[in-house]
């Protein structure tokens, strides 16, 4: 089994989960090797390349595809999906996130993951946070990736149910090694981990039913 891993700190409390968990080395080493930007997985996914990943809410449709309800939510804000009005650009890593773009009708810049994260936490006034644009369009949450799968579907959802029932704890030393590489301070790591949920419960599946609508409507 093969799981395709996002690079990115919001994903950070799940590797740690695994990582503590009694897997197989086997498993775990494939998570380090097939590690890549949102859209990559997508791809890997949909070509069996990889077995399982937390992929694009867009792309988790696909009929090969089972899914499950664990994904990356923003309850409100989420920091890390900006869009900067000015110069219209998509960002090639996500589907899912040039999709709400269109879907709020803003047009600019849009950047996502820690990237994003280090630009907004340096200048919140020059970027739209598109989480907090949803909410304030929906009130409900946003539902940006979706963990799906092609194979072993039991055992993905077995997992994904424990790390969902657990309260994460990182160590020190993982997140000092995450604000050295990212150029992100630990506390805003942290503050920043704080404005996700990874249960798709049923206010966030009301929220990406409607975004779902809405991308079919546009036909995007």
């Amino acid at each position: 089994m093969i799981f395709g891993k996002i690079d990115y700190i919001n994903m950070l409390p799940f590797h740690v989960f695994l990582k503590k968990s009694p897997l197989p080395n086997s498993f775990k080493q494939s998570i380090a090797y097939k590690k890549s930007y949102p859209a990559k997985l997508n791809e890997g996914l949909k070509k069996r390349r990889i077995h399982a990943a937390y992929i694009s809410s867009i792309a988790s449709v696909h009929k090969s595809l089972r899914t499950i309800n664990s994904g990356i939510a923003a309850k409100k804000a989420v920091k890390s999906v900006i869009i900067k009005k000015g110069v219209y650009a998509k960002d090639p890593h996500s589907a899912t996130s040039n999709a709400l773009a269109k879907v709020l009708g803003i047009e600019g810049k849009v950047t996502i993951g820690d990237n994003a994260l280090k630009l907004y936490l340096e200048n919140p006034n020059e970027y739209i946070d598109m989480g907090a644009a949803w909410y304030e369009k929906e009130r409900l949450p946003f539902v940006f990736a979706r963990l799906s799968v092609n194979k072993r579907y039991s055992f993905f959802k077995k997992t994904a149910d424990k790390f969902k029932k657990q309260k994460i704890f990182i160590p020190q030393y993982i997140l000092e090694d995450y604000a050295q590489k990212r150029g992100i301070l630990g506390n805003d790591i942290k503050e920043y981990l704080k404005l996700l949920s990874y249960d798709i419960d049923a206010k966030a599946q009301a929220g990406l039913n409607r975004f779902l609508r809405a991308v079919r409507l546009l036909k995007l």
